[in-house]
C-alpha cells in the first residue's frame, strides 16, 4: 500500500499498490496460460495476439481533428461507467512510472489491471522509469491506462475496445490480453503532449556509434516487426542501444527517451545475428508472452501460435546500453522500408524527400499489426500508427524540425531486392548488408550517385558489402541485368503515381513534401 493515501478514478474491491517483481512473480505463476520457462521466467500464452486496430477508437465530439476513427463522447462516458462497475468487483494491480527519464521531459504515468493478468503489470512495470519512494508518496499521473482484459464490450469488433480520451489523458482497454495496448495506451497519449511542446514523437529507435572521437547519433524510424530492434541493437563500432521504440524529436534537435526496457519481437531470433537481444531475451528478469514453448523448451522459430512472439526486457540487461540523458542532437536518421522489389538497400534523401517518405511510411506489414497487416503493402505515416491526431501534422512538424537541425535521412530497405522470397532472381537484404550501411553512413564512406527515377540518392559502393551484391544498391541494375527493364519500369510508374496519390489524401499536408514525389 502507499505511505499516503492515494485515489483512483473508480474504487476497486481491493488494490495492490506498485507490487515488487517477486510480488507479481507470485500472481503469474498462478496464471493457467503462464508456463515456467527454461531460462528461469514466465512466458504466458494470450488470446489476443497482436495490437487490435480495428477496435481502437478516439473519444471525441470533433472526428475531424483526427485521422483515426472516433466515437463520440457520450458513447466514452457510457463504456467508462461500463467498466468503473466492473471495476468495483474486481482486484487490481496499479503500476506507476514515468515515460521518459529527462527531468525536463519525463512524463508520470499510472497502469491500471486486474490482477488476474499480471504479467502484463510486470511488463509494464519493467519499461516504466521508476519513481524514487518520495516521488511515489505524492505521485500523480498525467496519462493513465485503466485495462480490463476479462471485460467484454459488446457492439465492437470482437467485442473488444480500447478508448483513447485525449482530453481526459485516460486510455480504457477491454477484452484484450496483449500487453502491447498497456505499453501503447500510455505511448500514443504521449504522442500528443510531445506534439504541443512542438517535438514530434517518433516511432523510432535510437543507437550511438563512435567514430573516432566523436560519437554519432541515429534514430531508427520502422513499423513494428521491420527491423527496428535488430538495426538499433546491431553494432557498429562498439555502438550503445539507447532506445528501442519510442524517442521524442524535439526543436532543439534532443533526443529524448521513453521506456526503461524494450518489448522485442522474438520469432526468428539468433544469436548469431542478434546476440545482445537474445541474451536479454533469454534472461531470468525477462517476460515472455506467445513464444512456442514444449515444456520449459522455448522455440524462437515455430510459429503454430503466432509469429508475433513477444519478449519484455530491461534497458540494464542490455550490454553496452546508453542514457538518452547524455544524448545531446541526432545526426542521422533511418527510414525502414520493409520492400521486394526495387527500393535499394539504402538511399539518401533531401529534406523535402525526407519529409514525403517519412509520411509515405512504406513497408509491408507483419504479425504485430494482426492478421489484417500482415504480408501486406503498407503506407503508414511516420510508420507511426499511435499518432492520434491528423496525420498531416506528422509531416509538417517534421519538415519544420529538418529545417531547424542538420540531420541526414535515409531510407533502407530491410526486405528484398527483385523478387519476394522464393524468387531466385530476387536478393536478401541480410542483418550483415544493413550492418554495413549503418556503419557506413555513421563513417562518412557510403560513395553516392543520384537516382535517374525517383531523384535521391544511392550507394555505388559501401564498405562491407561485396560488388556481388550491388544489387541491393542499385536495383535498376540488377533487373537490367535479368532482362527485366519493363518490370523495373513500371514499378516506376506505378510508384510515382500512387505516391502522389497517397500523399494528396493529406489536404493539409506542405505542397513542397508533395511535390518532392512527382
Amino acid at each position: 500500500m502507499p505511505t499516503v493515501k492515494k485515489s483512483l478514478p473508480v474504487t476497486p474491491k481491493s488494490v495492490l499498490w506498485n507490487p515488487s517483481f517477486d510480488q507479481l512473480g507470485e500472481l503469474i505463476g498462478k496464471m493457467p496460460n503462464a508456463k515456467w520457462t527454461e531460462f528461469g521466467n514466465y512466458n504466458v500464452q494470450t488470446k489476443v495476439v497482436a495490437r487490435s486496430k480495428a477496435s481502437t477508437y478516439v473519444v471525441t465530439d470533433h472526428p475531424e481533428n483526427h485521422s483515426d476513427q472516433t466515437i463520440k463522447r457520450e458513447e466514452g462516458r457510457r463504456v467508462a461507467e461500463l467498466q468503473d462497475a466492473y471495476i468495483r468487483e474486481q482486484e487490481m494491480i496499479v503500476i506507476e512510472g514515468f515515460i521518459g527519464n529527462d527531468p525536463k521531459y519525463r512524463v508520470s504515468a499510472r497502469l491500471i489491471i486486474e490482477a488476474s493478468n499480471a504479467n502484463i503489470a510486470a511488463m509494464q512495470k519493467t519499461l516504466y522509469f521508476t519513481p524514487t519512494e518520495k516521488e511515489l508518496e505524492s505521485f500523480e499521473p498525467k496519462l493513465q491506462v485503466i485495462y480490463t482484459p476479462n471485460l467484454k464490450m459488446e457492439g465492437y469488433p470482437n467485442d473488444r475496445l480500447i478508448a483513447v480520451d485525449l482530453d481526459q489523458y485516460v486510455t480504457r482497454v477491454f477484452n484484450s490480453d496483449y500487453f502491447g495496448e498497456s505499453k501503447k495506451g500510455g505511448l500514443r497519449m504521449w504522442n500528443q503532449l510531445i506534439y504541443q511542446q512542438s517535438g514530434l514523437a517518433l516511432h523510432a529507435g535510437c543507437k550511438v556509434i563512435p567514430v573516432g572521437d566523436k560519437k554519432r547519433v541515429g534514430m531508427i524510424v520502422g513499423l513494428s516487426g521491420t527491423g527496428k530492434t535488430t538495426t538499433t541493437f546491431t553494432t557498429q563500432n562498439g555502438s550503445q542501444p539507447v532506445q528501442d521504440d519510442f524517442v521524442a524529436w524535439m526543436p532543439d534537435g534532443k533526443v529524448v527517451a521513453t521506456e526503461n526496457g524494450c518489448f522485442a519481437k522474438t520469432f526468428g531470433l539468433d544469436p548469431k545475428y542478434e546476440p545482445t537481444i537474445h541474451k536479454a531475451v533469454t534472461c531470468a528478469d525477462s517476460f515472455l508472452e506467445n513464444v512456442s514453448q514444449n515444456g520449459e523448451k522455448i522455440d524462437f522459430f515455430d510459429t503454430s501460435h503466432t509469429q508475433n512472439g513477444r519478449a519484455v526486457f530491461g534497458m540494464d540487461k542490455v550490454d553496452g546500453a546508453g542514457d538518452a540523458r547524455e544524448l545531446d542532437r541526432a545526426d542521422f536518421l533511418l527510414i525502414l522500408n520493409r520492400n521486394e522489389n526495387i527500393i535499394p538497400a539504402v538511399a539518401r534523401l533531401n529534406p523535402e524527400q525526407a519529409a514525403a517518405y517519412f509520411m509515405l511510411g512504406e513497408t509491408k506489414g507483419t504479425s504485430a499489426g494482426g492478421a489484417e497487416e500482415a504480408g501486406k503493402n503498407l503506407r503508414v505515416p511516420g510508420t507511426n500508427p499511435f499518432f492520434p491526431l491528423l496525420h498531416g501534422f506528422q509531416g509538417n512538424r517534421f519538415l519544420e524540425l529538418m529545417s531547424k537541425n542538420q540531420i541526414d535521412v535515409y531510407v533502407m530497405n530491410t526486405g528484398r531486392v527483385g523478387g519476394p522470397d522464393g524468387d531466385d532472381r530476387s536478393m536478401k537484404v541480410r542483418i550483415p548488408h544493413s550492418s554495413a550501411v549503418v556503419k557506413g553512413i555513421a563513417e562518412g564512406t557510403i560513395e553516392w550517385t543520384k537516382d535517374p527515377d525517383f531523384g535521391y540518392e544511392i550507394a555505388t559502393k559501401v564498405p562491407g558489402i561485396e560488388a556481388s551484391d550491388e544489387g541491393l544498391l542499385r536495383p535498376r541494375a540488377l533487373y537490367e541485368k535479368q532482362g527485366r527493364q519493363d518490370e523495373y519500369q513500371s514499378f516506376v510508374d506505378r510508384f510515382k503515381k500512387e505516391r502522389v496519390a497517397h500523399l494528396g489524401t493529406f489536404p493539409n499536408l506542405e505542397e513542397k513534401i508533395l511535390a518532392a514525389v512527382r
